[in-house]
């Protein structure tokens, strides 16, 4: 592989017009030789910490106390799998990375790609609903433990989202054809994050891929909700969501919760019917610092206008239903369509509305909306992580590695928060190369493991930092 990547050069090392060096192997095939019989190293010693945080923070014993699925050792299983997504396995067959040379000699409890397997087909939905609790709970105490969620006694910011995850062939429970006409599973996701902190998971749900978004949406909403005042979310607390739930029971389950909402709200005939009465000089135009993609034309806009009026929503429900509060519209001159010269046909705008009781002046709550798609950060964590795929046939295993994916994103989260400002917010894939895949040997002397790390890397003071928050 290293001779794909870099190429191979024999003979002399050679300059190029720049009198720079190429980049090559010092020896020559010839010259090389690999032997897999290191039985000391490891590959994955950014797992130390990580696991030592996790049983700090109470893992193991919440689940080992709170599941009862019918097999052994439930809280060992547990760990094992949620340590194999934290080093980057995606799959079943992925876990067996935590088999090999000296692993078996860092960590107690490693199991076989197949008993996690059989393991997972063991959980029914309630041992999900139990596994749920587990998860929630590891949040508040890693919240408590590190600085994973600064200034939540200020703002905090609950971003709800669902996104379908695609399926292949006959075999997967639960599999269908939902609102993107792709066949797969619908995994619903709840997000905790501040101004100063990187998004959290919450709460996951997993439905069937026909589904429709707000089905069940409500009591999802009170669940995220409570969590994150378990989490310290003392001050002011912002749920953000698009169209798909922009209901009367979501709206009611958000403000009997104490927070508050703001909901992109979908374009119907009393909604444009109030953006239509506000009359042209209302109009505030606003330059958005990065410009903004525009699906339907096809193209990057960068200017529009904004202004607001007082609505009703959900008109057709009972008086205790309907809620009024504040209709914020932006406005953006029609395009004409992509790959076209010709202008637009017709002179217009269209309309995009966020219906929100936020206290936050018009021109920060239309920009604070706009903040919502922070969510898809952290599906595509997800998607290019541990649910790359969905690995069972059975709903109720898939439905567990959704939850145990969502604990392994928290304690990679809660490391990166352990290790510099920088870690704080990266990408949990930038997290995993540079401070959890970290190659190592190990030594023993008068009863002590010694790890020996490469001279010279780059994260060397983060990586301490984080053993030294967790010793």
């Amino acid at each position: 592989m290293l001779a794909w990547k870099i190429g191979l050069l024999k003979g002399s090392v050679r300059r190029t017009s720049k009198d720079i060096f190429k980049m090559q192997l010092s020896h020559t095939v010839s010259a090389m030789s690999v032997a897999f019989d290191d039985p000391n190293l490891v590959s994955s010693a950014g797992l130390v910490p990580v696991l030592v945080l996790a049983r700090r923070c109470g893992l193991h014993n919440a689940a080992g106390d709170s599941l009862t699925v019918p097999s052994p050792n439930a809280a060992v299983k547990t760990a094992a799998i949620v340590a194999g997504m934290v080093a980057g396995a995606d799959s079943i067959d992925d876990l067996d990375r935590l088999r090999h040379g000296g692993m078996g000699r860092l960590f107690a409890g490693i199991r076989a790609p197949s008993t996690l397997g059989t393991f997972l087909r063991a959980f029914s939905y309630g041992h999900v609903r139990q596994l749920d609790k587990v998860a929630a709970g590891l949040l508040v105490r890693l919240a408590g433990h590190t600085p994973l969620l600064r200034d939540a006694d200020r703002v905090t910011f609950v971003d709800i989202d669902d996104t379908v995850k695609p399926t292949y062939g006959y075999a997967k429970q639960g599999a269908g054809y939902g609102y993107t006409h792709v066949k797969g599973l619908n995994a619903l996701v709840g997000t905790l994050s501040t101004p100063t902190s990187a998004p959290v998971i919450a709460a996951t749900r997993l439905r069937k891929g026909s589904t429709s978004s707000p089905r069940g949406a409500a009591s999802f909403v009170a669940a995220t909700l409570a969590t994150a005042r378990r989490c310290g979310a003392t001050g002011l607390v912002l749920a953000r969501m698009d169209s798909a739930f922009y209901t009367a029971d979501v709206v009611a389950a958000v403000r009997r919760a104490g927070a508050r909402f703001s909901i992109t709200a979908r374009l119907n005939a009393s909604v444009r019917a109030a953006i239509g009465q506000i009359p042209d000089k209302a109009w505030t135009p606003i330059h958005y610092p990065n410009a903004v993609w525009d699906e339907q034309a096809g193209g990057w806009v960068s200017d529009a206008e904004v202004a607001e009026t007082s609505y009703t929503a959900f008109a057709s429900r009972g008086p205790a239903q309907q809620v009024t509060a504040r209709l914020i519209a932006r406005r953006v001159k029609l395009l004409p369509p992509a790959g076209t010269d010709q202008p637009a046909l017709i002179e217009g705008y269209r309309y995009h509305a966020v219906f929100t009781d936020s206290a936050l002046s018009m021109l920060q709550a239309e920009t604070c909306h706009r903040c919502h798609a922070i969510v898809e950060h952290v599906l595509a964590d997800l998607k290019g992580g541990p649910l790359a795929h969905l690995p069972s046939g059975k709903f109720a295993a898939n439905a567990a590695w959704l939850t145990l994916a969502a604990i392994a994103h928290n304690l990679t989260r809660a490391a990166g928060c352990l290790a510099s400002v920088f870690h704080a917010t990266a990408r949990p894939a930038t997290i995993r190369d540079q401070l959890i895949n970290l190659p190592a040997r190990i030594a023993t002397s008068a009863r002590r493991l010694t790890l020996h790390l490469p001279t010279g890397w780059r994260w060397e003071h983060p990586w301490r930092a984080i053993i030294a928050a967790v010793t």
